[in-house]
């Protein structure tokens, strides 16, 4: 017990030193232990704000429509750190990518305790498993995918990305791994997973921002078309589609110069797509145009985090209200009909299935 007293205790001066850190004080350590049925589950990100060190991960019950926020924090006596990215879960274990905290913590997901991190990151964003053995993290700031071994967390190589200063999500097609250059860039990479490599890229529109793999074999991405005053340019969004094997655009969907599409998921049986851009869209992949209405409207808040449960097809939306005040999280059915309501942390911004 000491020597985990201990361990926290330099993590957290690490994590300070990592990014501003709020005074949460004395933190008692909770016991989750049997909360949720088997594979009931719904994790939460939290970003919270810039700078201010307060990310925390939200856990919502499904069948109990009960959520339990703060479990980060309650679990390990520990804040989880200054922008919480993605998580990714592998072989019954939960990758919090904290990305200005530069690390990743790895947790039990039934008892969210911390059972490892991995540090020696820049800035990190998502995890992808390429085996038992080999895993990447792609990066904001550093211009090359980390490559660690999941088993003992430690970083075994990295894959530069030859003048790409950045990479976000990643899918993968047999041996090979896709990742999209979102900040100051209009690719869609191409890795050997086998040599880990970058050995190609695809051209779309400016600032690719989500990314997904159909049941097909066809990469879709949305590009956001960049901001006025962009250095690397100011265009019309669009929603893409790719064939991963060919790696040729087989289809643009062209979307208006105002619009900021963003949050492009797919349903569990990867046949529709769905996203954000004020209200949130649908559509199947075999579509010839895009859709006319959306499946739910805009309501004059901010949608900003977006997951379809791969099992039921309900619908989960992140509201960041107003990035300052703790965020909502609306359950939707398949037809869009609203289940349920719950409050998360601050900037609820990703999700993850148990």
């Amino acid at each position: 017990m000491e020597k985990r007293i201990i361990r926290l205790t330099l993590l957290l001066f690490a994590l300070c030193g990592l990014g501003s850190c709020m005074d949460y004080g004395p933190m008692d350590e909770e016991d989750f232990g049997g909360s949720s049925p088997a594979g009931d589950g719904l994790f939460v990100l939290c970003e919270g704000n810039f700078m201010y060190g307060n990310a925390s991960l939200s856990y919502y019950i499904p069948s109990k429509k009960k959520v339990l926020n703060e479990v980060f924090a309650r679990a390990n006596g520990i804040p989880l750190g200054d922008v919480a990215q993605s998580m990714a879960v592998y072989r019954g274990l939960g990758y919090l990518v904290v990305n200005n905290s530069g690390v990743i913590f790895v947790i039990d997901i039934d008892t969210f305790k911390v059972i490892g991190t991995l540090t020696g990151l820049v800035s990190p964003r998502y995890v992808h498993f390429v085996s038992d053995t080999k895993a990447y993290v792609t990066d904001l700031y550093d211009s090359r995918i980390t490559v660690f071994d999941p088993q003992t967390l430690a970083i075994t190589g990295h894959i530069p990305l030859n003048g790409h200063k950045s990479a976000e999500q990643m899918v993968q097609l047999g041996d090979t791994v896709f990742t999209n250059c979102w900040s100051y860039d209009n690719k869609i990479l191409v890795i050997d997973a086998l040599r880990d490599e970058l050995v190609d890229s695809i051209a779309v529109g400016v600032q690719p921002a989500s990314l997904a793999l159909d049941k097909h074999g066809k990469l879709w991405t949305v590009t956001d078309g960049g901001y006025e005053g962009n250095p690397f340019g100011h265009e019309a969004p669009a929603l893409w589609r790719i064939d991963a094997k060919t790696l040729q655009v087989e289809r643009r969907f062209g979307l208006p110069m105002e619009n900021s599409p963003s949050e492009l998921v797919l349903n569990g049986a990867r046949d529709t797509l769905y996203y954000i851009d004020r209200g949130i869209w649908r559509m199947p992949v075999g579509a010839d145009a895009l859709p006319a209405a959306p499946f739910i409207p805009y309501s004059g808040t901010i949608y900003y985090g977006l997951a379809v449960d791969p099992r039921s097809s309900e619908v989960y939306v992140a509201d960041a209200i107003d990035y300052v005040q703790p965020g909502v999280v609306y359950r939707f059915t398949p037809q869009a009909a609203p289940v349920d309501t719950f409050r998360v942390g601050i900037t609820p911004g990703a999700f993850c299935f148990k």
